[in-house]
């Protein structure tokens, strides 16, 4: 069930900030979760995944599979021994039209899902109901820019994890807010100069 759990994150992250029309999904079982039973773990990436690309097509963990085959959508599932810095975790690499992207979770001791890299940035982030997903330039000041707007704007920000590739590079910054960031405040998200995407997520 904790897998389950973390493999819906993934999957669920995945699908709210793909914008270009998939082709392939590769999902990486690192460590002791590649010795489970991968069929519900890879129904679960998809299901959670292709939900909020379904266009109103009913999606679960036994239809999934299938709409992803009909929409010509290559799945690959890959075990791999331990390796990096945590025991055991999934990868998800989405490829599309356009680009590819990737997210990665894990299990902490508390049975709880972490999400722990995306797109092969590092941080640590406990999925929350509602969640602000901003890629950015890494400069100084966007901390607090992003703070400024969000409290201007009575948002309530319950958790922050931080990454980013190299000093002065791309950073990314995924935040666990009290309620659901709107349309109007992504746009005053992105608005901020630093920012290059920022993402509404829901759980």
């Amino acid at each position: 069930t904790p897998w389950i759990k973390a493999a819906e994150a993934i999957g669920g992250v995945a699908g709210q900030v793909t914008k270009s029309a998939l082709t392939e999904l590769e999902i990486e079982f690192v460590g002791a979760v590649g010795s489970l039973n991968l069929k519900p773990l890879v129904a679960a990436v998809t299901s959670s995944l292709l939900k909020t690309l379904a266009g109103g097509e009913a999606v679960n963990m036994v239809s999934a599979p299938v709409i992803a085959r009909k929409r010509g959508i290559k799945i690959s599932e890959i075990r791999k021994d331990f390796q990096g810095a945590f025991e055991s975790y999934i990868r998800l690499k989405v490829i599309t039209e356009k680009y590819s992207q990737s997210i990665a979770g894990t299990i902490y001791s508390d049975g709880k899902p972490r999400f722990i890299q995306i797109n092969g940035i590092n941080l640590e982030a406990e999925p929350q109901q509602f969640m602000l997903y901003t890629t950015n330039t890494d400069s100084p000041g966007y901390i607090g820019a992003l703070g400024t707007v969000l409290g201007d704007l009575g948002v309530n920000i319950a958790t922050f994890a931080l990454g980013r590739s190299q000093k002065n590079g791309q950073a990314i910054a995924l935040l666990g807010v009290d309620d659901i960031i709107t349309d109007k405040i992504l746009k005053k998200v992105r608005d901020l100069p630093q920012v290059i995407c920022a993402h509404s997520l829901v759980f």
